[in-house]
Order: C-alpha cells, then structure tokens, then sequence
C-alpha cells in the first residue's frame, strides 16, 4: 500500500482571501467556501489540492510547511507574484539548484525555482 498527495491544507486566520490569492495565482479555482473557514482550491486532474483553513490561532512564527513552485521564467513570474502582493524574502541558490523565497500577503512563505531545475 501506498500513499497520494490529495491535499495541502494551511492555517491562517483569513481563509478565503488567502485560498482567493492562490487561485488566481496558480490558475486554480475554489471549489468549496464552506462559509470562509474551510476553502479548497482545484489545480487541476492529477495535482493535489489546495485547502485553508481558518483557525483562531495560526502557528506563530515561520511556517511549518510551505509550497515550492516551479515556472518556466522564474524571474518574470517572481515580478508577477510581487506585482499580485507578495513579498520578496530572497533570492537563494546552491549547486544545481537556484530559487527565489516570497511571502503571500498574509505572510506564509514560499519558494519558486525553475522548472528546469526540477526535471
């Protein structure tokens, strides 16, 4: 037996602007609000889920988990993201391997690399 990736859920104490930004952001679309404290978006057949949940108290400090994205041009992807709100944290690299660390509006970071770096 083995285990698939149905879906990322994130705490936040704004779930559906948060579920609203990545969506607009990977292409996805919401499929369920469940009245603003439990909000999936669909990526697409094959990719899992995303989901963000509202909770009273959001883990403090630097997120537990985040997301890394790949793209095909990373730099005018990152000018794009900035451009819909995020915040540029870094721009990181190591052998092989170079990525750019943000932050969506409400602060949980993530990271995007070339999608050639992940091939």
């Amino acid at each position: 037996m083995t285990l698939s990736l149905a879906m990322i859920t994130i705490d936040t104490a704004d779930a559906l602007p948060l579920a609203r930004w990545w969506a607009e952001q990977t292409g996805g679309s919401i499929v369920a609000e469940n009245e603003g404290w439990f909000v999936t978006v669909a990526l697409g057949d094959g990719q899992p889920m995303l989901a963000f949940q509202q909770v009273e108290d959001p883990t403090p400090g630097k997120n537990r988990i985040h997301l890394d994205v790949t793209t095909a041009d990373r730099e005018t992807e990152v000018r794009r993201l900035i451009a819909a709100g995020a915040t540029l944290i870094a721009e990181r690299e190591m052998p092989g391997l170079s990525w750019t660390t943000l932050a969506v509006p409400n602060g949980n970071q993530f990271c995007v690399a070339d999608a050639a770096d992940h091939s």
